[in-house]
């Protein structure tokens, strides 16, 4: 028999798969003596032979995908398996103390990894963390336990985890992994966001999806309702395959709008744009039509690697970007580190409250060292399209200064070095702080466009963490609070001349939109997969009539009080 769960729907479409498990496997053993010590030897010696092949396997798809450099600590992993001074010592100990094979592959590996740790040297230091992992590895072979890695994945897999963090997202191959259920996170965590832009059916925030499923239960994901069946019926799967197909052809459908304009029924014209977080996501944009790139996050060119990319790594980013979109606008935001993303080299402190704490450009201003090379690459990068830098966090007038400052001086500098600088180049900020709506009248004379960033500027106006399901109703973007901090902020941008977008999820929210419209919203920046729908919207909506629903919207008491009047209005 079935069983059925619920979440909150982060990503349309319908997925049916087996499940794909990624979750931190049971290694804990019993400490034993064995009879057998031949038997136990072999054991061993199959795991570390096992673990060969698939390291191999690893490696092959890491310098295929990332390249050599980073495929080269599983060639450091391949020389441990093959190293006597482990192997040996390992077997030793089985044959000598009559113990089971994980109790002595981990007493030999922890006296390693203890030596190596205490030394000063870096590189024996870096040692360390390859024979945990590999040790890690071999164990698991032996308890015939499977270690998950996302990237070896090639067979169609709905994936299921806790939550799934930037760097397993940014390894899924789209082609084999229809969709994915956590037990946390909501709408606008980042593993929602970025299944947004793999065109990937999620649900986020079951609570306990885990603990339900088996490694290869067959699952249905309804990433348009919220719903996850787990070893469906046959009669399950013939009606979830039927929903798949009018899913797919409404999205055939929909490419007929992919050149057109998007202009209301009273000819207002309004920009659809995309949000990216690397290159790779450019044929998306290009598949579905978009206007121009409202938000490239640009950490994702920092993540699941080792060190910090180049200034000249970060140009060649920029620049394929900027050429590739052909003179359409590209706003790029500066490094948004902190809060839900985190780099491992950088060593930040722990904090309680990571999400109001240092990060973004208050980590940036403070660490010129990792803020100037971006900054010199987007300038370098510059001469190639038409570029807008977008500073993320700011709260405060002076931190919008210290930002274009430094900006300035890389820019001398770039000059006087003989390097052609373009000289339009946008400079805006984020408006996810209330603080900085509140002020964005004067800010307004400072900047040249704001986009206004809902996904922080709701969860830090409603005091409610974006990634807590158990507060999740308290994450309203309909909330006549967060109506009026956005007209307060597209109200300012107009009286100086200036335009405002939007790069968060509301932007390509079905509800939200004709409240935006008719708030003056000049651009909306979505996920790539919800321009053409949102274009569809926009196309038989009229700015008159929204505007008088925005006005009536702000004066309402509650978000739900504002969804019946949007439905009021566009049915």
């Amino acid at each position: 028999m079935s069983q059925r769960m619920n979440g909150i729907a982060a990503s349309d479409g319908v997925a049916i798969a087996r499940a794909y498990l990624l979750v931190e496997p049971d290694l804990s053993f019993e400490r034993d003596k064995v009879a057998d010590v031949d038997a136990e030897i072999n054991k061993f010696r199959n795991a570390i032979d096992t673990s060969k092949v698939e390291l191999t396997k690893i490696r092959n798809n890491a310098e295929a995908n990332i390249g050599p450099d980073k495929a080269a600590i599983f060639d450091a992993h391949l020389l441990i398996l093959d190293d006597p001074e482990i192997i040996k010592p390992v077997e030793e100990k089985i044959s000598n103390e009559q113990v089971n094979a994980p109790t002595a592959l981990t007493d030999v590996t922890s006296q390693f990894v203890t030596i190596f740790e205490s030394m000063d040297n870096e590189y024996m230091k870096e040692r360390a963390a390859d024979v945990r992992d590999v040790s890690k590895r071999v164990l698991a072979h032996i308890l015939g336990v499977t270690l998950p890695n996302p990237s070896m994945i090639d067979e169609n897999v709905v994936i299921i985890g806790n939550d799934l963090t930037p760097s397993d997202t940014a390894q899924l191959n789209k082609d084999f992994v229809q969709g994915f259920v956590t037990n946390i996170g909501g709408r606008t965590s980042h593993s929602a966001i970025m299944s947004r832009s793999l065109e990937i059916a999620s649900v986020v925030g079951t609570k306990s999806i885990t603990e339900e499923v088996q490694q290869g239960d067959m699952i249905i994901v309804d990433g348009l309702t919220g719903e996850v069946i787990i070893n469906p019926t046959e009669d399950e799967v013939i009606a979830y395959q039927n929903k798949r197909e009018r899913f797919f052809k409404d999205k055939e459908e929909l490419k007929k709008l992919r050149d057109e304009e998007t202009t209301t029924v009273d000819g207002v014209n309004v920009e659809l744009a995309a949000n990216i977080g690397t290159p790779k996501d450019l044929d998306g944009v290009m598949d579905n039509g978009a206007e121009g790139i409202g938000l490239y996050r640009t950490e994702f060119l920092y993540m699941g690697r080792d060190e910090m990319p180049s200034e000249d790594e970060q140009f060649e980013a920029y620049k394929s970007v900027l050429q590739e979109m052909d003179g359409k606008r590209v706003v790029v935001r500066t490094l948004d580190i902190g809060g839900d993303k985190e780099l491992p080299y950088l060593n930040l402190p722990e904090e309680m409250n990571p999400f109001l704490g240092y990060r973004a450009i208050r980590l940036c201003l403070n660490e010129p060292e990792i803020f100037r090379p971006q900054l010199r690459a987007l300038l370098r990068a510059s001469t190639y399209g038409k570029l807008s830098i977008m500073f993320p966090m700011v709260a405060t007038v002076q931190e919008f200064r210290d930002a274009k400052a430094l900006l300035n001086e890389e820019k001398e500098k770039l000059i006087k070095e003989g390097v052609e600088v373009a000289e339009d180049i946008e400079l805006g900020i984020m408006v996810e702080i209330p603080a900085t709506a509140a002020l964005a009248d004067v800010f307004a004379k400072e900047v040249d466009f704001f986009s206004i960033g809902t996904n922080d500027l709701i969860q830090y106006t409603m005091a409610a963490d974006r990634m807590s399901e158990r507060v999740s109703y308290l994450y309203q973007p309909y909330n006549p609070s967060i109506l009026r901090l956005v007209k307060q902020v597209i109200d300012a941008s107009h009286q100086e001349g200036k335009w405002t977008g939007m790069c968060g999820e509301m932007a390509g929210d079905a509800t939200a939109i004709p409240v935006l419209l008719g708030l003056g919203l000049d651009e909306f920046s979505m996920s790539a997969t919800s321009v053409l729908k949102a274009r569809r919207q926009i196309k038989g909506l009229s700015q008159n009539e929204m505007r008088e629903l925005a006005n009536r919207a702000i004066d309402c008491v509650s978000a739900d009080e504002v969804e019946d009047l949007v439905q009021s209005y566009t049915k």
